[in-house]
């Protein structure tokens, strides 16, 4: 999902000076792009669908038939964003003039381009969305302005989250936790997470989030005792919901991402072995942050601890709860509006 969001901005830079603007897009994202008008098309590559039949004769034709559908829109340029193995054939026969790719890109990603623009990612200190302003910059854009979209909420979601959030007391400020990801060591201590519940639910109303596989993580920190989403609703449901809360707290995933790119509530994203600079929400610092222990091996982006004894997921244990609420605490005071 990050993927997807970090890359809207570029998408609404061409749109605003003129391009029409095609994406190609996995299951995952197709959500936030369908009806979003940074783009005017969006092809869908269903490679989940693809992995679950494995070595498959259908998944190449269906490849072809999206390739056709793209070629037939005769591009003049098409930009590798993800610059990855996966990526690089949908560029070599998309059928663009021009087919750019970064010189840092990975898994061979270059051999699908004919146009070469210098690295793009250097180290960890620019956030990978801005580093995606480098294609606009080198074909002429104007890249002074980021701006993100999402698709607009249809009725029926935004009823069912009227229903699901009928008991909640909104004369208290309102707070959307989503403790989940995809990697083992992005988690935030789960300790830490009850620590904060503790405090929080002295005061605000707490929202928890996540799929069904979250459960046992929401019913450890106290997502019995509140308001617990945990399986009800979708990616689109999980919009409407951060448009109606003061504030979201996440670590480094879809959903502190998907937060930030609405524009509506505080984030607080807590990050472990990932760099908060290159995948956090920034921009307003009254309104968001990204944070993490700022211990010596951090950030390490790997998926597996190499540190031993006490400091083995030393990353996942810090910050500690007290410097979590005292960060939520600012922004609460910023973006509070409640019902009287």
């Amino acid at each position: 999902m990050g993927d997807i969001i970090f890359h809207i901005p570029l998408a609404n830079l061409f749109k605003s000076q003129g391009y029409e603007v095609g994406w190609i897009v996995s299951e995952k994202g197709y959500d936030l792009l369908k009806g979003n008008p940074c783009v005017d098309k969006v092809f869908l590559a269903p490679v989940q669908k693809w992995k679950k039949r494995g070595l498959n004769i259908l998944n190449f034709f269906e490849y072809l038939k999206i390739l056709r559908e793209i070629r037939k829109e005769k591009y003049d340029i098409a930009i590798d964003t993800q610059m990855m193995f996966k990526t690089m054939y949908w560029m070599k026969f998309c059928g663009a003039k021009r087919r750019i790719c970064a010189g840092n890109a990975k898994e061979f990603a270059q051999f699908g381009a004919n146009e070469i623009i210098p690295s793009i990612m250097i180290g960890f200190h620019r956030h990978v969305m801005l580093n995606s302003f480098e294609f606009a910059k080198h074909l002429g854009l104007k890249t002074d302005e980021i701006k993100f979209t999402l698709p607009e909420t249809s009725e029926k979601i935004k009823k069912e989250i009227d229903e699901l959030l009928k008991d909640v007391d909104k004369t208290r400020p309102l707070v959307a936790i989503a403790p989940a990801t995809t990697r083992e060591l992005k988690f935030w201590d789960r300790d830490n997470w009850k620590a904060v519940v503790n405090e929080l639910e002295k005061t605000c109303s707490l929202i928890f989030t996540g799929t069904e596989a979250d459960r046992e993580l929401l019913n450890y920190i106290g997502a019995e005792r509140h308001t617990n989403l945990c399986g009800k609703t979708n990616l689109e449901g999980l919009r409407e919901l951060f448009s109606r809360v003061n504030l979201v707290m996440a670590p480094d995933s879809g959903s502190a991402h998907l937060a930030w790119a609405s524009g509506k509530p505080a984030v607080v994203a807590i990050f472990t072995c990932t760099p908060p600079t290159f995948f956090g929400p920034f921009g307003n610092d009254d309104k968001y942050a990204a944070v993490n222990g700022g211990i010596p091996c951090q950030p390490c982006g790997v998926k597996h601890c190499a540190n031993e004894g006490e400091n083995f997921k030393a990353c996942t244990r810090t910050p500690t709860p007290a410097q979590i609420l005292t960060i939520v605490n600012k922004l609460l005071k910023n973006n509070t509006t409640v019902e009287k």
